[in-house]
């Protein structure tokens, strides 16, 4: 059986990250012509195009993706406690725990991208999608940080600084809520 949870909730948890990644590369302003974020719509676009004639966007939110997201993880939580036994939560139980769930993923989401940004920009000479992308992804979040930071002659720390950020949110946000990131 904990292999069968395993496999629900890693592919719960990847495609969720697909369509988060749809609402931060359009939060971004991300070139959509790229081929990495021509996949992430492609695998989206198919649930999230009727959405979105029925939910309108909220600036550059794009509500209908994020509304998905959302349904997607109290899903997620719905087939895992089936999965455990644990039979049908409440409605009220599962909207509150998919919440948690979907911000604990954007959470390892904006960790994933940035470590995988760090290390292509390591790795990769010149230009790739992949790395173009994670680092229009990147940017807005990591620009505010580096105008406080001084200049540390070609040395970046400022993912450092946001993964410091994120990490001491989250452990925050575990002791007051008392629900495990």
């Amino acid at each position: 059986m904990n292999a069968l949870v395993f496999l629900f909730k890693t592919l719960f948890e990847l495609y969720i990250m697909v369509v988060l990644l749809r609402v931060w590369l359009q939060w971004a302003k991300a070139d959509f012509y790229n081929p990495f974020s021509q996949f992430v719509v492609k695998a989206t676009q198919p649930i999230v195009r009727p959405l979105r004639k029925v939910i309108p966007s909220l600036g550059p939110i794009d509500t209908a993706s994020v509304l998905f997201a959302l349904v997607l993880s109290a899903l997620e939580v719905v087939v895992l406690n089936l999965l455990l036994g644990g039979g049908i939560p409440p409605l009220l139980s599962i909207l509150f725990t998919g919440a948690i769930l979907l911000v604990s993923t954007i959470f390892q989401l904006i960790i994933y991208v940035i470590f995988a940004g760090v290390i292509l920009s390591w790795v990769v000479r010149g230009y790739h999608p992949v790395a173009a992308a994670l680092f229009q992804l990147t940017e807005p979040l990591l620009r505010p940080i580096r105008s406080i930071l001084p200049s540390m002659g070609g040395l970046d720390l400022s993912p450092m600084v946001l993964l410091l950020g994120l990490y001491f949110i989250r452990i925050l946000l575990t002791d007051l809520t008392g629900i495990g990131f």
